[in-house]
């Protein structure tokens, strides 16, 4: 199965939940009219597209209508197409960027709640970067959670990485530590930091990763290259309000986006990255160590959209 294919059949539920409604409310109305425009509004809602982005895309298909005479309303996918790529932020899609390398090693710190996915998405991110054709080391820097390094042992065997870890309920920052030297003496090309996800406050987890960063930074000033933020799509309301915190305390550089295939609900996509202003850099499409997908805003509302 190719690329697209695969996003389409990992979007199927989103798919099914706008594309279908769009297409029924398309036969039931011959022209986009005001009343059109309002049962689109309740659809890209009821994806949890979020209010703020559809007032957002509903004013701009106004405009459209009026501008370029956009009449009839079997001409509304491609406008609807066009104003739904304008809400990503830049740095979204682009293969060869997101896996250009600069400065060996490239350190790529993961951060997130537990539960979101983040040690599969470390698993399938190193594999991507190991077909890529860099050699890469995985940091089990999350220590205070007893399942976290047999699970991330079992992933770096599968995509081929290396993984440095110490004994749990070790310092963190150790593991970091350890990690970062033995990668400049080896010359590995990419380091991909594990993080925790609960501690016993909020404040606590943040200062922990402000921690792992400076420890980054001791050695390689310029580190960590990225800082990647994973969320789980199906949550809605609750990965906005962690990519909010995670991005006040930490700063980030991109999101991952996991579980798109098990929502109908995928609009999520668009209201995040609208209102955060952080570049969706991955989206997780399936369970196979193949299914992290790069972030196309192209594809991505291709397959959203098209039969």
């Amino acid at each position: 199965m190719g690329f697209f294919d695969k996003l389409k059949q990992g979007l199927q539920k989103t798919h099914d939940n706008i594309f279908n409604k769009v297409n029924k409310l398309v036969y039931a109305k011959s022209e986009v009219d005001d009343d059109f425009l309002e049962q689109l509004e309740e659809i890209l809602l009821g994806s949890d597209v979020g209010v703020q982005t559809t007032e957002i895309l509903i004013e701009n298909l106004k405009k459209r209508v009026k501008t370029d005479k956009y009449e009839y309303s079997n001409e509304l996918n491609t406008l609807l197409k066009d104003e739904l790529k304008k809400v990503f932020s830049e740095g979204n899609g682009q293969k060869t960027q997101v896996f250009k390398i600069t400065k060996k090693p490239h350190v790529v710190m993961i951060v997130g709640v537990n539960g979101v996915g983040k040690t599969t998405s470390i698993g399938k991110l190193a594999h991507n970067y190991k077909n890529e054709g860099y050699s890469v080391m995985i940091a089990a820097a999350d220590t205070f959670r007893a399942a976290a390094n047999e699970q991330l042992e079992t992933w770096a065997q599968r995509s081929g990485a290396e993984i440095i870890q110490l004994q749990q309920g070790s310092d963190p920052s150790a593991v970091v530590y350890n990690a970062i030297n033995s990668a400049v003496a080896n010359n590995h090309d990419v380091v991909i930091i594990d993080t925790a996800g609960r501690l016993h406050t909020k404040v606590n987890l943040m200062e922990e990763l402000k921690k792992i960063k400076r420890v980054v930074q001791k050695i390689l000033p310029e580190a960590p290259h990225e800082t990647l933020l994973v969320i789980d799509a199906t949550t809605g309301q609750n990965g906005l309000n962690q990519a909010k915190e995670f991005s006040k305390y930490i700063g980030l550089t991109g999101l991952i986006l996991t579980k798109l295939d098990g929502t109908a609900k995928g609009g999520i996509v668009f209201r995040i990255s609208n209102e955060l202003k952080i570049p969706v850099k991955f989206i997780g499409v399936g369970e196979q160590i193949n299914d992290l997908q790069v972030f196309d805003k192209e594809s991505f509302v291709k397959a959203l959209l098209e039969d």
